[in-house]
C-alpha cells in the first residue's frame, strides 16, 4: 500500500503564485506516494493550437481510488484519456512529456496499444453496452483475446458479473439483450466487461453522471469492493462523490494541476487558496 507523507493540518492556504523552495517537494502537489503504478511526468497536450494540459506531473498509487475534480473544461477527461492513449484517436492531438506505467513509457514506439488498453480499462460517462446478450457483452473481450472454450468463457462471465455486483440480478437471463437493463445495471455491465480481461487499472469518466442516487450508490459501493484488486481513477463533477469514494484527489483548473493529495486533506484543509475557493463554491 502506498505510504502517505503527512502535511501539517495547521498550514494556511498558499496564495496563488507563491512558489515553494526548489530543494523541497511542493506539498500541494507531491503527497509522497512511493512505488506508484502510474507516473505522469511533465505532460502537456494540445488540440491543434489549443493547449489543454500544461506540464502535469503526478504519481498514482496502486490499488487506491484517485479522483480528478475541477470545473468543466479544466482538462480532467483529457488527462484521463491520456492514460490509455484514447486521445490518439483524435485528429490534431499533440502530446509532450511522458506517462510511465509500472516503470515503462506508454509512448514507447514498440508498445502494443491494444495490449495497453487491455491492462488499463475504461468505463465511459454514458453506459455503452453492445447490442448483444448480457453474456456476449462480458465475453467479448476474452473472445478477442482468443478465448473460445465455452467452459472457460462461462467462468469468466460469472466471475466478472459477480465482481460487478450484477450476477444475482441477471444470472437467469444471460441470453437477454443488454439493452433491456436499467441504466445502473448497464453501467455495472460495462464495468463487468472491463474487468473480464483482467486489467490492472480502471479509468472511470463520470460513470454516475446519468444515474439516479440509488444506482450511483451501487456504483460507489462497487468501486470500494474493486479497490482490493484494481487501481481506479475517476473523473467526477460531483465533489461529494469524490470525497466519498476516493483516497486521493487532484484538482485541475484551466489545464493545470493546482493541488493533489489525500482526499481528506484536500477537502478539509487544502493548501492552495484556489483549491479552497473551488471546494467552498466560490467559483466553478
Amino acid at each position: 500500500m502506498a505510504e502517505i507523507q503527512s502535511v501539517p493540518t495547521h498550514a494556511a492556504p498558499i496564495p496563488d503564485g507563491v512558489i515553494p523552495r526548489a530543494d523541497k517537494p511542493d506539498p500541494a502537489l507531491d503527497p509522497g506516494i512511493k512505488n506508484p503504478i502510474l507516473h505522469i511526468d511533465d505532460l502537456s497536450l494540445w488540440y491543434g493550437e489549443k493547449k489543454a494540459l500544461n506540464d502535469i506531473s503526478m504519481k498514482i498509487p496502486e490499488k487506491q481510488i484517485t479522483a480528478f475534480i475541477g470545473p468543466s473544461g479544466c482538462g480532467k477527461s483529457t488527462l484521463l484519456r491520456c492514460i490509455n492513449r484514447l486521445n490518439d484517436l483524435i485528429d490534431g492531438v499533440r502530446v509532450d512529456g511522458d506517462i510511465l506505467f509500472e516503470g515503462g513509457s506508454i509512448y514507447d514506439p514498440k508498445l502494443d496499444i491494444n495490449a495497453l488498453r487491455k491492462r488499463i480499462g475504461m468505463v465511459f460517462q454514458k453506459s455503452n453496452p453492445f447490442p448483444k446478450s448480457i453474456y456476449e457483452n462480458v465475453a467479448y473481450g476474452p473472445r478477442i483475446q482468443g478465448i473460445n472454450r465455452k467452459r472457460e468463457l462461462d467462468e469468466i462471465v460469472e466471475r466478472s458479473l459477480h465482481g460487478a455486483a450484477l450476477w444475482d440480478e441477471v444470472k437467469d437471463r444471460l441470453d437477454d439483450s443488454a439493452l433491456g437493463l436499467s441504466g445502473g445495471q448497464q453501467q455495472r455491465l460495462c464495468i463487468a466487461r472491463a474487468i473480464a480481461v483482467e486489467p490492472e487499472v480502471i479509468l472511470l469518466d463520470e460513470p454516475c453522471s446519468a444515474l439516479d442516487p440509488i444506482a450511483t450508490a451501487r456504483i460507489e459501493e462497487l468501486m470500494q469492493d474493486l479497490k482490493t484488486q484494481y487501481t481506479q481513477i475517476i473523473v467526477t463533477h460531483n465533489m461529494q462523490q469524490a470525497s466519498r469514494v476516493s483516497d486521493y484527489t487532484a484538482f485541475l483548473y484551466l489545464g493545470e494541476l493546482i493541488e493533489y493529495g489525500p482526499t481528506e486533506r484536500i477537502f478539509i484543509k487544502p493548501i492552495k487558496q484556489k483549491t479552497e475557493d473551488y471546494i467552498t463554491g466560490r467559483f466553478g
